[in-house]
């Protein structure tokens, strides 16, 4: 019974493991990418919620302190979650970049797609209640 192991070279074995490891780094990019999606999806999501509950309060005659109060918070909460994401993926992308000059994979992840899904929801949502649309 003959061992590969034994026969493979001190290059390909070296190679096998830089592999792997440009691997576990392409893997952890995309935690952290998604790290940013989950931040930016909340702060989005918060933001809306809050805007529509604070203008439901308000058409029922409830006195904020300002009547723009609503739509800054809106504004401020979304704007904030989709530049959090669009950080986001520019660090992700100068990230698998750097990589990819190393030999490492390419750009198109699942994760920077849904990245970008999310990014383009907060850009309508922010749009939306900057021209109350919604």
């Amino acid at each position: 019974m003959s061992d590969t192991r034994a026969t493979r070279t001190t290059n390909e074995l070296a190679e096998e493991r830089t592999d792997l490891a440009l691997q576990r780094t392409v893997m952890a990019a995309d935690r952290s990418l998604m790290a940013w999606i989950r931040t930016g999806l909340s702060m989005i999501s918060f933001g809306f919620t809050l805007y529509k509950v604070l203008q439901a309060f308000q058409a029922s005659g409830a006195l904020l302190p300002r009547e723009s109060t609503p739509r800054n918070l809106g504004l401020f909460l979304t704007g904030l979650g989709t530049a959090s994401l669009l950080i986001g993926v520019i660090d992700h992308v100068q990230t698998l970049r750097r990589l990819r000059s190393g030999g490492g994979q390419g750009i198109a992840r699942p994760s920077l797609f849904l990245a970008i899904l999310v990014a383009g929801l907060g850009i309508f949502l922010f749009v939306a209640i900057l021209v109350r649309v919604l």
